[in-house]
């Protein structure tokens, strides 16, 4: 078990952002699917939350007012909400995979970290909190580069139970189409029940603690979506399809709960194309979310 020694973070995880009355487990959903069923993600030797309860009522209300506010957003997103350390996930929306961009600096971070938290923690703190491409960059090529860098990123989304990423999406033409290896890991195809379930198992992995550290850090500028919620820990990715121009944002992280934490990942695709439209769309969405964060079971680690 990884027991968190950061002051700071075991403050904000005893912050309430809402005082609820009941106890719910997040189970797996869709805006369209009516009462909403259990779905167990399965990871082999992951516990079953510790204090599991039914959550038909999160789901329902949940799910009515999401579907209410589509119409507005203009566009099309996808949200995970998944408790630390959990077995469930929820998700609402059409949209379910793309390009990482920038969230893959998370697990590339972490990757880095062990192998140098000394040598690497300047371009790791550059990477996380103002989601600089150089300095991943060398994170990326003091891994190895390559095969290599990617097996070392691998590895830490194996031990969330995610047996299907391919960093650096070795597969994909665009990728294999980046001169020189430069930023070939933004390429990455990323499911956001796979994003939010890693972001579900950060806390409870070796050495998270610094990355998390930097997730709270991140850069005003970047803020928007997850990041009006205090005591939040997020990362967030964007960038333009290749073929179309049309921006994909994407966020994740980790937001402080009376019951503990729980973790989300959320993207949107606008029918404009734009930045600024996607980044709105988020924070339409964080807004939803807030305004139910009284019935988001959270969660810690118990291993």
């Amino acid at each position: 078990m990884s027991t968190d020694q950061n002051p700071v973070r075991r403050a904000a995880l005893r912050i309430v952002l809402l005082l609820g009355a009941t106890v719910t487990t997040l189970v797996a959903c869709t805006a369209q699917a009516g009462v909403p069923t259990p779905a167990d993600l399965g990871s082999p030797g992951i516990p079953a939350p510790a204090v599991p309860a039914p959550a038909d009522s999160v789901s329902k209300t949940l799910a009515a007012d999401f579907a209410a506010m589509q119409d507005d957003l203009h566009g099309t997103v996808g949200i995970a909400l998944m408790p630390v350390d959990g077995r469930q996930v929820t998700t609402l929306g059409s949209w379910t995979t793309g390009v990482a961009w920038s969230t893959i600096k998370v697990p590339l971070a972490l990757a880095a970290l062990r192998q140098d938290s000394t040598g690497l923690a300047d371009s790791a703190a550059a990477a996380i909190t103002a989601s600089d491409n150089e300095a991943a960059q060398a994170m990326w090529d003091a891994l190895g580069g390559g095969e290599q860098a990617a097996n070392a990123v691998e590895a830490v989304l194996r031990e969330t139970g995610d047996t299907s990423t391919d960093v650096a999406d070795r597969h994909n033409p665009a990728a294999k189409e980046t001169v020189n290896d430069q930023m070939s890991f933004g390429a990455t195809v990323w499911t956001l029940v796979d994003q939010v379930r890693f972001a579900s198992r950060l806390p409870c992995l070796d050495h998270a603690t610094p990355v998390m550290d930097l997730m709270s850090q991140i850069t005003s500028s970047q803020s928007w979506g997850l990041g009006s919620f205090t005591g939040a820990e997020f990362k967030g990715g964007w960038g333009p399809d290749d073929d179309t121009g049309n921006y994909l944002v994407r966020q994740f992280g980790l937001l402080p709960t009376w019951a503990g934490q729980v973790a989300v990942a959320i993207a949107a695709q606008p029918d404009s194309g734009t930045f600024d439209d996607a980044t709105a769309m988020l924070d339409k969405v964080s807004a939803l979310l807030a305004r139910h964060a009284r019935e988001l079971g959270g969660g810690r680690c118990t291993r």
